[in-house]
């Protein structure tokens, strides 16, 4: 990874971050190598991260699997506070399936936190590629994803939007979606709540 791609991955987990409320028990897909995971600090719980191209490694509150979301071996129901996906959902050739076991695994009231490049990211990626300042990680695999689908996606699967917005420019969305409370229930907390 080369260092414009490290300053972008670390704009997306500071502005994810915030979402995370303090103690959470967090699912990371597509975790690379544990970097948000480790940058949550006091806010995680516990995490487990998980990625084809991870190593199989963990620290004092997190674990990381090489394994693909859903994975091989199903995680609990309800299992997660938050589930994270930072510029992952573009990689996934089945949408319907992830968004589902999000669905699954979170907790009434739980939280997504998806960040989804632009179209216009690829061509841009590509160049600087070429120029050798980004690596264009896994580019091929962005199966021509509109981040516009984002919303509809998970709300065919139960999930409410609590927040979007561009950020980098306007070339990646931040999505948070919750998974409804049980009856009766209050809105989960918002930013800096804990």
């Amino acid at each position: 990874m080369r260092w414009l791609d490290r300053v972008l991955q670390r704009w997306r987990g500071s502005v994810a971050r915030r979402w995370v409320p303090r103690g959470s028990r967090v699912l990371d897909v597509g975790c690379h190598h544990g970097e948000f995971l480790c940058a949550l600090g006091s806010r995680l719980g516990v995490g487990v991260g998980l990625d084809p191209l991870a190593p199989n490694a963990s620290g004092p509150r997190w674990a990381l699997v090489r394994d693909r979301f859903p994975p091989a071996s199903p995680l609990p129901d309800a299992s997660f506070d938050a589930v994270v996906l930072l510029a992952t959902l573009e990689h996934v050739p089945d949408k319907d399936e992830v968004a589902r076991e999000c669905f699954r695994v979170l907790r009434p009231g739980g939280r997504v936190v998806v960040t989804v490049p632009s179209r216009l990211v690829d061509p841009i990626v590509l160049a600087l590629a070429r120029l050798g300042l980004a690596d264009g990680m896994s580019l091929d695999e962005h199966h021509g994803f509109n981040p516009a689908e984002t919303r509809g996606l998970f709300a065919r699967h139960g999930f409410r939007l609590l927040r979007w917005r561009p950020f980098q420019l306007g070339l990646n969305h931040l999505f948070v979606f919750a998974k409804p409370q049980a009856a009766g229930g209050s809105d989960p907390p918002q930013p800096g709540s804990p």
